[in-house]
């Protein structure tokens, strides 16, 4: 599972991304879960790292899901119209 940390701003995201992708390459099976419950402090850079995720999971065939999605979150992803590239697990 990928573990998002408790903030996910501009300033973390780079280094963020870099950390799941490592993870994700690495992790093994065709699922790639990202954990959100921790994240309590982000910005849309938090959606730009789950997006580039999910892109990398596709890349490796994997399919991806996120866990614990913070409301607010889910709600900016709405609004930015990409909720549907973000499926829950929960």
């Amino acid at each position: 599972m990928l573990v998002l940390p408790a903030e996910l701003t501009h300033a973390q995201a780079t280094a963020c991304c870099r950390m799941l992708a490592q993870a994700l390459r690495s992790e093994p099976g065709t699922q790639a879960v990202a954990d959100a419950s921790a994240l309590r402090e982000f910005d849309s850079s938090a959606l730009a790292v789950l997006l580039e995720c999910r892109r990398e999971a596709l890349a490796v065939g994997k399919t991806f899901a996120v866990s614990g999605l913070q409301p607010r979150l889910r709600a900016l992803a709405t609004l930015y119209g990409v909720g549907e590239l973000l499926p829950a697990t929960d």
